[in-house]
């Protein structure tokens, strides 16, 4: 069983490596410019911290590119992540998303989380999420945040 699941983290690694971060930065930004949606950063707390910029579209559907933080400069990592609002209320935004990381701890990410705003004006909130990260070394972040969203329209 345990090489079976080597062979299929193996097989992911492959298919994530021909997936170029040159790619997913271009998906990330050209995509935005040919839908309509806004702008948000985001800084999520946890063993390995990070800080997302990231464009909301038709609030459905999120690319974001976060950068590692609390890193040596030599240690900083990228990632790259689309999310899909699967539930998507006033207050609150659940949803569940696929991307990549580089370097340490390279690998699959799926993303599940909840975004919630609690207060009147919908640009400031909050974030929890879990990712699982597959690749050489399989981990499960768990991650606490804020958020905002610019030119919120709510």
């Amino acid at each position: 069983m345990a090489k079976l699941a080597m062979v299929y983290s193996n097989s992911i690694l492959k298919t994530i490596k021909k997936i170029t971060m040159k790619n997913l930065i271009l998906l990330i930004f050209i995509l935005p410019s040919i839908a309509y949606g806004q702008f948000g950063v985001d800084y999520n707390q946890s063993s390995l911290p990070f800080l997302g910029v990231n464009y909301e579209i038709k609030d459905k559907i999120r690319p974001e590119m976060r950068i590692g933080t609390d890193n040596f400069f030599n240690d900083i990592t990228l990632e790259g992540i689309v999310t899909y609002d699967i539930l998507n209320t006033e207050n609150h935004e659940f949803y569940l998303g696929l991307g990549v990381r580089g370097q340490l701890f390279a690998g699959l990410v799926v993303p599940v989380g909840l975004n919630f705003y609690p207060f009147p004006t919908k640009d400031f909130g909050f974030q929890i999420e879990i990712a699982p990260i597959i690749g050489n070394s399989n981990i499960l972040r768990g991650s606490w945040g804020i958020r905002y969203r610019f030119n919120n329209s709510n």
